[in-house]
């Protein structure tokens, strides 16, 4: 997961005009090309157990978001990182779940606050963010789902293989589902919760959010992604409809003739 936020960060940041990443104190740096330094990744820096960016933020931001007096150990979405904190950067969780869009924002903000003016106008809209394929052995995937999650596996896997041309991987430690090359489904798998995630149009994502059932899922909602908590009820006619709508999104041609073929 650390791996997969860090390329993540790297991505947005060397997104920004005329930016570069270089390595100081053992941590991964990015700056306007030889110039000024406007976020730093910090990977459980002196032990805080935090994952983040660290943001050279305008004046005002690190007062609007984080909370001067909380402790060092907080579980805070944001916070006053040490040594440039006094000079109001401010410290971006990335294991909690912000929306990448709000985190890409904030990214921006630090790079406008740290760039020369020029640059400014050459930031374009946030970019297609490329996952890296992280492997993970099936007997390793095994032991980190309990039997609660299996109950949910095991029929999720049966319709998602059963749709032509389909297979099962694992991506970060969740098991996907693939039509052809391209993801239709994922079982997201946390301590917080497990949800059935699926693509879903703009018009669908909406409404299925007034529903508490739904949530954006971290990383690959502003994608049009949408996921269902399970310790919600539900019915698998209706996860079949949504991954069926997901994988006509995805599939071949070819794949969605034999698959309207099998439903005739």
């Amino acid at each position: 997961m650390i791996h997969y936020l860090y390329q993540i960060a790297q991505q947005i940041c060397l997104s920004m005009p005329e930016s570069e990443e270089f390595v100081s104190h053992g941590s991964p740096n990015f700056r306007v090309k030889k110039g000024k330094i406007f976020a730093v990744f910090a990977q459980n820096f002196h032990g805080d157990k935090r994952v983040a960016l660290w943001l050279n933020s305008p004046p005002g931001a690190q007062a609007a978001w984080a909370e001067p007096s909380a402790p060092a150990n907080s579980d805070a979405d944001y916070f006053v990182p040490p040594y440039v904190g006094p000079r109001g950067w401010l410290g971006v969780r990335l294991n909690r779940g912000l929306a990448l869009t709000h985190v890409y924002d904030l990214v921006c903000e630090a790079y406008v606050n740290t760039a020369p003016r020029k640059f400014h106008a050459l930031i374009g809209r946030m970019p297609e963010l490329t996952p890296p394929e992280l492997a993970l052995d099936a007997e390793a995937e095994q032991s980190r789902v309990d039997d609660s999650q299996r109950s949910v596996l095991e029929p999720l896997r049966e319709i998602c293989l059963a749709l032509p041309e389909t297979s099962e991987q694992a991506q970060f430690g969740h098991p996907v589902w693939r039509a052809g090359k391209q993801t239709f489904a994922q079982l997201l798998m946390t301590s917080a919760r497990t949800g059935i995630a699926f693509w879903a149009d703009g018009e669908s994502q909406s409404l299925l959010l007034d529903d508490p059932r739904f949530y954006v899922p971290p990383y690959i909602g502003h994608r049009g992604w949408i996921a269902l908590d399970v310790s919600y009820e539900f019915s698998w006619d209706e996860v079949r409809d949504h991954l069926l709508q997901s994988y006509r999104h995805f599939a071949l041609q070819r794949m969605l003739l034999e698959l309207n073929n099998a439903l005739s």
